[in-house]
């Protein structure tokens, strides 16, 4: 064995005690909930979402499981700011070893309809943020001589939603999956491993405002398990995924979508 097998050929434990994690998209949604749940298992979090984003829920989640927590407004299409950002979570918690990018919009329209600047935008955050994100997260564990890093994709990375317009998030997050693996196999034999984490449809709240009420109806019903997710459900496989227990993990796609895509 090399001794990056010998590192994880040990206990198997979703135990992430003393690790400083970097969340994008953290000030609520998925990004939110993965962020306590790292808390949870004993992580300190850098908290980096939008300037103008209310950050003050999950800072105080973070904190009230005695954990440390910084907010960092940055714009994930920034390398600018993405550098900035890991630094200063360096320099205020501790030597960056996970990250999560949860970061990401979503819209629709018709593709036949669609601007090429509604196309680029979500583009620009959901794919080229992610890598962005990844670039600046990696330069640090590689420095540090390990890493676990997690992108936020979507079942509809793997799928075409019926009855949802939206040609460029679909194709966007199939991106980020491939980003992934292609990620994980650079960075595969220097101590950094990538995954994607693909949720199903989920009680966000960009899904859950009123008039998306009976569309989610729909989404439920049309989900073998009979039911959409809560956000906190996608805290326990980004532990996994982060964690010494998928020590020899690297590259893949974990759909959570409450059986959607089997086949």
């Amino acid at each position: 064995m090399n001794a990056q097998s010998d590192a994880g050929a040990g206990s198997h434990s979703f135990d992430l005690n003393g690790q400083v994690a970097l969340v994008t998209g953290a000030a609520s949604g998925i990004g939110r909930a993965i962020a306590i749940a790292i808390a949870e298992h004993g992580g300190h979090i850098a908290v980096v979402d939008l300037p103008t984003a209310d950050a003050a829920d999950t800072l105080a989640a973070v904190q009230a499981h005695g954990r440390k927590s910084v907010f960092i407004g940055a714009d994930v299409t920034s390398p600018t700011q993405m550098g900035e950002a890991v630094a200063r979570t360096q320099n205020e918690l501790g030597p960056l070893t996970l990250a999560v990018n949860a970061a990401g919009i979503a819209n629709a329209a018709p593709a036949e309809s669609m601007s090429v600047e509604q196309w680029q935008r979500v583009y620009d955050v959901d794919v080229t943020g992610v890598f962005v994100s990844c670039q600046a997260e990696a330069q640090a564990m590689l420095d540090n001589g390990r890493g676990a890093i997690v992108n936020v994709g979507s079942m509809s990375g793997s799928i075409a939603n019926r009855g949802l317009l939206q040609c460029h998030y679909n194709s966007a997050k199939a991106a980020v999956k491939h980003l992934s693996a292609s990620l994980a196999m650079e960075w595969a034999q220097r101590g950094v491993r990538v995954n994607c984490l693909s949720p199903g449809y989920t009680a966000t709240p960009m899904n859950t405002r009123p008039e998306m009420v009976d569309q989610m109806q729909v989404f439920a019903d049309e989900t073998p398990m009979g039911r959409i997710a809560a956000p906190a459900e996608m805290g326990g496989p980004a532990v996994f995924l982060l964690s010494d227990a998928a020590s020899f993990v690297t590259g893949i796609d974990l759909l959570v979508d409450g059986g959607f895509c089997a086949r």
